[in-house]
């Protein structure tokens, strides 16, 4: 029997990439998303193309009871998942902490904090049975240092790494691995969504400078998922070769 990828975000970025690269080795997927019309017109896409089965659950992570309720619904062998991909996330202004809009705050923690373990919880329970399974969480270069005007992005993104490294602790004695992948720049719809639809501020974070893309992230998970059973990868930082650090770039190469 096939195996079995569920991904979250699936409809744009490092989801839809990623769904593509699993897709393209013959992983049945569970893509997770809200927008119901992108969603079914990359499952259409893909199916044809690499000949595999898709399951589309729609749904928001951070609504916890639909959430599960939609995700209880799949078939019996459809929740044999054999990796769970946490890439649902995103972050929203850029603001100081005194000028902050505690809307975007909650949305950020509700999203990738919260909908993360809401997630995590749901599918290790269907992972802990079968003694197998592996975990990607995608985290960012934001979960290991701080930026001006990041703080509550950063926050949740320390709360993810931190995760991190709790799942895989707990999840040990069933042979369940957990991956961290954290990105530096990579040119998705990041910092569209970051800036309300502003898309010249979000071109200009790009400029000058060549960044990552969403499939050299599917890459670098497809690698880690790919090692051989007693090989993990705990904790993957991937930058661009003109970003240094969070806030250091080389906008002339």
């Amino acid at each position: 029997m096939s195996k079995i990828a569920l991904i979250t975000g699936a409809t744009s970025g490092i989801g839809e990439a990623c769904a593509h690269i699993f897709a393209q080795h013959g992983y049945n997927l569970v893509l997770l998303a809200r927008r119901a019309d992108r969603l079914t017109k990359i499952a259409h896409h893909l199916e044809d193309k690499y000949a595999i089965s898709i399951k589309k659950v729609i749904a928001d992570v951070r609504q916890k009871e639909n959430l599960s309720e939609k995700l209880q619904e799949l078939p019996v062998e459809w929740k044999r998942i054999d990796v769970l991909i946490n890439n649902a996330g995103l972050s929203q202004g850029l603001d100081p902490i005194d000028k902050g809009n505690t809307d975007d705050w909650d949305n950020m923690i509700d999203t990738n904090i919260k909908g993360l373990l809401y997630v995590t919880k749901i599918v290790s329970n269907w992972m802990i049975p079968q003694e197998s399974g592996h975990i990607i969480n995608i985290g960012s270069i934001a979960g290991k240092e701080v930026y001006p005007n990041g703080n509550v992005y950063c926050a949740s993104k320390h709360a993810v790494d931190a995760l991190n490294k709790g799942m895989r602790i707990d999840l040990l004695p069933y042979g369940i691995k957990v991956t961290a992948i954290n990105p530096g720049m990579v040119e998705t719809e990041f910092s569209l969504v970051r800036f309300k639809g502003d898309e010249e501020r979000a071109k200009k974070v790009y400029e000058g400078l060549e960044p990552l893309l969403a499939d050299d992230i599917a890459d670098a998970i497809w690698y880690v998922v790919s090692r051989p059973k007693h090989v993990n990868i705990n904790d993957m930082l991937i930058m661009p070769s003109a970003q240094a650090t969070a806030t250091q770039v080389n906008r002339t190469i």
